[in-house]
């Protein structure tokens, strides 16, 4: 367990708050967010103000998964567009305040559905304008301008899509070496190859999110839902904004769905009430509001359950190699050939949209 200690020297980042907000606080307070698995997210109390800080894990780690700079420069250069991002504070390259680079925003106040759903959505119209909420802001996402806003060169767009399938399968290659004495999951492989035959040549060009999903936006405090903060965007590029799409459409789960107990774990259950639009809505009014005709959405549903099970199989390594005793990495002995078979039910025209 890393503690808040681990991570920050109270002091030094006082120091550094008051140069930059300009007042010395009457209170001041750290606490160190539990949830994720990757950047560290710290709970900041300076006086009247909430902040959050983000910061690499403690130790080493890969320059690309954990560049918060990087992840800075995309929320601050959204400041002003019709994306919702927090509001940015400042950013800092100085080890020597928190032993690694980290940058500051403001906090949101409101909700973050990860596990439930606040009672004050628990209702028809709320729970309908929750997917709205969510198409419409992932439309704001791949129609800003990213040349206009300063992100012109924020990532190689072309190839995007063939490259993803690449990468993920050189992740899940490199976990085999380890998991495949415990257990085999050949259908992966099919799925690697499937998604290799059927990768468009041509796709639009946008800013992606990277890890779009309902437990990475905020909701605000009142009645009706608003989504009020785009969060977590380490793995934001410019690609294929279809890749963003499909990884929703994973997590976002209906009532006919069969749930192993994988997906019962990383997608928000509470999803299943037909209240909630379907897959097939967020399609339709995804299609409205961005003008992107969605022509092959097998494809990018498969490679989102490609990437979770990549995501899955490296947990699992891991936990052989004994880097982890997390319960939810062994999890994945079972977990990950249970996504393989999502996939390859998608594939087959068992689980259509």
């Amino acid at each position: 367990m890393v503690a808040t200690g681990d991570l920050v020297e109270p002091a030094r980042l006082r120091e550094f708050l008051a140069g930059h907000l300009d007042t010395e606080p009457d209170a001041f307070d750290v606490e160190r967010h539990d949830q994720g698995f990757s950047n560290e997210t710290l709970f900041v109390e300076y006086g009247d103000t909430d902040l959050v800080v983000r910061r690499p894990p403690p130790g080493e780690t890969a320059d690309t998964a954990h560049d918060v700079l990087r992840e800075f420069e995309v929320v601050d250069a959204l400041q002003d567009t019709d994306v919702p991002v927090p509001r940015t504070v400042a950013a800092s390259e100085d080890t020597d305040i928190m032993g690694c680079p980290f940058y500051v925003m403001e906090r949101l106040p409101g909700d973050v559905l990860r596990f439930s759903e606040p009672d004050r959505f628990a209702n028809p119209d709320a729970r309908r304008r929750i997917g709205e909420e969510m198409v419409d802001t992932l439309a704001a996402i791949h129609t800003v301008d990213h040349e206009a806003v300063g992100l012109g060169d924020f990532g190689r767009p072309k190839g995007f899509t063939e490259r993803q399938v690449e990468r993920w399968t050189d992740q899940i290659e490199w976990a085999f070496e380890e998991t495949e004495a415990e257990r085999e999951v050949p259908e992966l492989r099919r799925i690697g190859d499937w998604l290799d035959d059927n990768a468009p040549e041509t796709h639009e060009h946008t800013l992606v999110h990277g890890d779009y999903k309902l437990d990475n936006v905020i909701f605000g405090p009142a009645d009706e839902p608003e989504l009020t903060g785009v969060l977590d965007w380490e793995m934001s590029t410019l690609g294929d904004p279809l890749c963003d799409l499909g990884w929703l459409l994973f997590f976002w789960l209906e009532s006919s769905d069969s749930l192993p107990t994988i997906m019962q774990t990383v997608a928000p259950v509470f999803l299943t009430n037909d209240d909630y639009p379907s897959r097939r809505d967020l399609v339709d009014r995804y299609e409205q509001q961005t003008g992107i005709e969605v022509t092959n959405q097998r494809f990018y549903r498969v490679l989102a359950v490609y990437k979770m099970a990549a995501l899955g199989e490296m947990f699992y390594a891991r936990y052989l190699m004994g880097n982890s005793d997390s319960t939810f990495y062994a999890m994945m002995e079972d977990g990950v050939p249970a996504l393989a078979e999502q996939g390859v039910a998608i594939i087959e025209g068992d689980q259509p949209l």
